[in-house]
């Protein structure tokens, strides 16, 4: 195969793909929707960042990084990444999607001004269907049963959180960082 030939694959496939990229924002919005713990924060926040995948891992000294979009008045105003170092007894790998829904204007121009930061003490809900879950930056617990959790804003945003597959045992301390470019 030529390099010519090589360079004209990637180009159709990178158009091809290119709303199957774009789509997954709408997907994950869509599931969000779906899951009760979060459907009223859509009715009522100013904006809120999605990011569809969230990859993470871990052997005491973690990480985890993933890119987003940040909406508000329903119309994407921007692109945003999210990078989370922890440390503390960890082994395995994840992958997820979140919501951070802001409460007002305020908390999204505070998370919106450029490099944003969650504490190691900043919590998020798991929604997951069939199952109790409950995660924080601080570790993970899971269980059976069919808990609901109602999310609640910490200074005007509220963090939501899908598994989407991996399995990760933790007891680690971690935080989260936030950057944003408007467009």
């Amino acid at each position: 195969m030529t390099c010519s030939s090589l360079f004209r694959i990637t180009l159709i496939f990178l158009f091809v793909a290119q709303p199957a990229f774009a789509d997954e924002y709408a997907s994950t919005i869509a599931s969000f929707r779906k899951a009760t713990e979060a459907q009223g924060f859509f009715e009522k926040a100013y904006g809120y960042a999605v990011f569809p995948t969230i990859g993470k891992g871990g052997f005491v000294v973690g990480g985890a990084h993933g890119k987003g979009r940040v909406y508000s008045g329903g119309a994407a105003t921007g692109r945003t990444t999210v990078t989370q170092l922890s440390v503390g007894f960890q082994l395995g790998g994840e992958a997820f999607s979140q919501i951070i829904f802001f409460e007002d204007k305020f908390a999204y121009d505070r998370f919106t001004a450029g490099k944003f930061e969650f504490s190691a003490q900043a919590q998020a809900v798991a929604i997951v269907i069939g199952a109790q879950a409950q995660t924080g930056t601080t570790g993970t617990s899971a269980g059976a049963g069919n808990t609901q959790f109602k999310g609640v804003y910490q200074n005007g945003m509220a963090v939501f959180t899908k598994v989407k597959g991996g399995l990760m045992y933790e007891a680690s301390v971690a935080g989260q960082k936030f950057t944003f470019e408007p467009g």
